[in-house]
């Protein structure tokens, strides 16, 4: 009996262990389970890991990150930048010039009988914007009479206003009468309206492009329709021409009055709260994102929305995120962007008005910011949805708005390179050099990921180095760089008599000279010698985003037409994000 109870206890044990060691086992194999599908990827975890220490540094200005003997304080204070953050010390010496020379005749003695030109726009607001501008400088070369422009309706902004309906007609016609002859609607020929011939023209093309291909048409047929015209003009054209552009831009494209006037009271309403506010197009949408085929760490559910919103452009190559960002081709997050207005010298107390379609990431995306601003406003946290009715079911008239706004703030700022941004870079250039600033992503991109390994000051300084050439300053770009509309360097002089008196004339700097009777005359920009530039100069693109990047330089044209035109015709793409 003895020995069968020996026997028996080890089988007992036994028994009893085998379970607890199977349900042991089976408890960590469910912890691992769930463990791998709530902790992110180590790439994903560790640009949350960012994401999260810049949020709780912007919170609170006592928490701070202490990494190889570094502490990284976001100040509330902007610091003491060593100038005036509202305006710029030289803008006081130029002046937009954009009046015609004697030598430019008026359109009653140009314009040909039996020669009509019409265009269709294409994109948003501020693309049409361009194509309209443009389209009234075509008319000219040809010698036509342009009909008033049909805008875009049915591009992906889906908006059925019609011309009528965001710019005040008349005045357009009115104010460009001596330049264009402009008439509302197509004449009627034996009862009948001329139908006209629809054509295309490749993008940059030159006056003598224009001449050679839509002249002979308009000349057979007296109608011509140009289609999806946008950035279908040369960036360099004769002066006067030039000009024309400016006038026609900055003078003739006036908004409608509802729509000046909501404009004119929201800008009042900032102003009721503050003397001087920042604008910020901030412009961290998906299809933004979609399209910059850029990545900011939210994982396979990021890729998977984004991926999908890209499929609509079909010509794109798949991206390289990293290299997109290296290459500055990424906006900034709105958590950067308040990183560098701080750096730069913008404090918690400034008011900042944010021009925005839906921010992809929602408020938690914006929390950073607004932790660094919390004077945080937007048309709609200024006017109420009984005011904006009106304006809210059309995306033109509320891109209108913020337009008005962001013209009118103290300090645009920009978070991409698009239409808006471009055209309001150039508007605020010729209206006084007003500040405009543009991140230099491309230098900004290896600053953030880095900011915990340094020192706030050193952040700082950083930031203020990189932005030179950045900020909206007189002379910033050299003449003929970027995009006309952006730097509109033949319309914008130089006042020699006040710098002279500002003492502030160098044999260097001077622009200004004197006339065959010993009189000082102003000077265009545009005519200013290579030497009146630093090395540093913003090295800003020259084609638009969506047009092919790797275009064949050095390659000799093909065909003749090379001659009238610029550069290859780009993909046609659809480009959303360029307003």
């Amino acid at each position: 009996m003895a020995l069968q109870r020996r026997r028996h206890q080890p089988n007992c044990l036994l028994r009893w262990l085998i379970p607890a060691i199977s349900a042991i086992s089976a408890t960590v194999l469910l912890l691992l389970v769930v463990l791998s599908v709530l902790v992110p990827s180590p790439i994903d975890n560790q640009q949350l890991l960012h994401r999260h220490r810049h949020f709780t540094t912007s919170l609170n200005n006592s928490v701070s990150d202490k990494i190889g003997g570094k502490v990284f304080r976001v100040p509330k204070g902007g610091g003491s930048s060593g100038h005036d953050l509202w305006a710029s010390r030289l803008a006081k010496f130029y002046y937009g010039c954009s009046n015609a020379s004697n030598k430019f005749e008026k359109a009653e003695f140009t314009t040909q009988p039996n020669r009509y030109l019409m265009i269709a726009t294409s994109g948003g607001l501020n693309q049409q914007r361009t194509g309209i501008t443009d389209a009234v400088v075509a008319a000219r070369i040809l010698n036509a009479t342009l009909v008033v422009p049909k805008l875009d309706q049915k591009s992906f902004w889906k908006d059925s206003s019609n011309f009528t309906e965001i710019f005040d007609v008349d005045w357009f016609i009115r104010f460009l009468s001596k330049d264009v002859k402009i008439i509302k609607q197509l004449p009627k020929k034996g009862g009948k309206v001329l139908a006209p011939y629809t054509m295309r023209v490749p993008r940059k093309c030159t006056a003598k492009c224009y001449q050679n291909r839509v002249l002979p048409v308009l000349l057979k047929r007296h109608v011509v329709q140009l289609t999806k015209f946008d950035y279908r003009l040369a960036n360099k054209l004769d002066t006067d021409l030039q000009k024309l552009r400016c006038r026609v831009n900055y003078h003739a494209l006036k908004f409608t009055d509802p729509i000046r006037e909501m404009g004119k009271k929201l800008v009042q309403r900032m102003r009721m709260r503050s003397r001087h506010f920042i604008a910020l197009h901030l412009r961290f949408e998906p299809d933004m994102l979609a399209f910059s085929g850029c990545y900011y760490g939210g994982g396979d559910k990021e890729r998977t929305e984004l991926g999908a919103i890209r499929k609509r452009w079909k010509t794109l190559h798949t991206s390289n995120p990293d290299k997109e960002r290296r290459h500055g081709k990424c906006p900034l997050t709105p958590e950067e962007v308040g990183l560098m207005l701080r750096a730069l010298g913008f404090g918690s107390d400034v008011y900042i008005y944010v021009a925005s379609g839906e921010v992809y990431g929602g408020e938690e995306t914006l929390a950073p910011l607004k932790a660094l601003f919390p004077n945080y406003h937007s048309k709609e946290t200024i006017a109420s949805n009984a005011e904006l009715s009106p304006f809210s079911s059309f995306s033109s008239r509320m891109a209108a708005l913020d337009f008005i706004v962001c013209d009118e703030s103290d300090v645009f700022v920009t978070n991409n390179n698009g239409n808006m941004a471009r055209i309001l870079a150039g508007r605020r250039r010729y209206f006084g050099h007003k500040p405009t600033i543009r991140p230099n992503a491309k230098k900004l991109y290896s600053l953030f990921p880095n900011q915990a390994n340094m020192t706030w000051e050193a952040f700082a300084s950083k930031v203020r180095s990189h932005q030179r050439g950045f900020m909206g300053e007189p002379k910033e770009v050299r003449p003929g760089r970027g995009e006309f509309h952006e730097n509109p360097s033949t319309c914008i002089c130089e006042d020699s008599e006040a710098k002279e008196r500002a003492g502030s004339g160098s044999s260097s700097q001077k622009v200004g000279r004197k006339d065959g009777k010993g009189n000082n005359v102003s000077k265009d920009i545009g005519e200013s010698s290579d030497d009146l530039f630093s090395d540093d100069e913003s090295d800003w693109p020259d084609t638009d985003y969506g047009e092919n990047l790797n275009g064949s330089e050095g390659k000799k044209p093909d065909s003749d037409y090379n001659l009238f035109f610029k550069s290859e015709e780009p993909p046609e793409l659809e480009e959303i994000l360029s307003d």
